[in-house]
């Protein structure tokens, strides 16, 4: 089937962010006391809003976090991507090929919408979408794996659900997007494929990826 649009997850998928994010997510958290590791961050945090940190912390700890975690986190976030975040590799190439085939696409992510504009500046993806294009958990209030983002995405562009390819590389992400009636494709550079349970194909490297949404 060829779709009537692509929407993209950010972090991870278009740009190399998860393993900066959640070294630093992970500091943070240890710092305040609430001990965490990078690969605890990535198995529980990837993809996902920033409530669901705070719901997971005040859950396993009866604690809440500071009222400017947030703010703290970004900042810090912010100044690496600044210095070190990069595009995933051929992510470029195939928003230049679908451009070329004349399938639309956008971005919806969990991050806020200044983060989805740090980094896609940084990397120089960000005159591929605009900001009509671009969407944020913010729109909606729920993070994934709840719908909500992806069904606002393809309402906001005039698509219907069934028409819509998700690119996503977390199990919140897929869950998300299944949810919607979406067909997702999986992305398993840092996510083992067994953990993508729904995805209606996986692909490990970029180059595979624009024979899967054209075919």
């Amino acid at each position: 089937m060829r779709y009537d649009l692509v929407i993209f997850d950010n972090d991870g998928v278009l740009v190399d962010s998860e393993p900066i994010s959640n070294r630093i997510l992970a500091a943070c958290l240890t710092e305040l006391g609430h001990p965490t590791t990078y690969e605890e961050s990535i198995r529980d945090y990837m993809g996902s809003a920033m409530h669901r940190v705070h719901d997971l912390i005040l859950e396993r700890s009866g604690q809440r976090l500071p009222h400017d975690f947030d703010a703290v986190f970004h900042a810090r976030v912010f100044d690496a991507f600044r210095r070190d975040l990069r595009p995933v590799a051929g992510a470029g190439e195939v928003l230049r090929t679908l451009d070329a085939e004349g399938m639309p696409y956008c971005v919806a992510s969990s991050g806020s919408h200044e983060r989805i504009r740090v980094a896609l500046g940084r990397t120089g993806l960000y005159e591929r979408f605009g900001e009509r294009r671009v969407f944020s958990a913010q729109d909606v209030g729920r993070g994934k794996p709840a719908p909500d983002l992806f069904l606002h995405a393809a309402e906001a562009l005039g698509v219907p659900p069934e028409r819509c390819a998700v690119v996503e590389d977390s199990p919140l992400g897929v869950r998300a997007a299944v949810a919607a009636g979406m067909d997702v494709y999986g992305f398993t550079a840092m996510t083992p494929g067994e953990r993508l349970s729904g995805a209606k194909a996986l692909f490990s490297t970029m180059d595979e990826l624009p024979a899967l949404l054209l075919a």
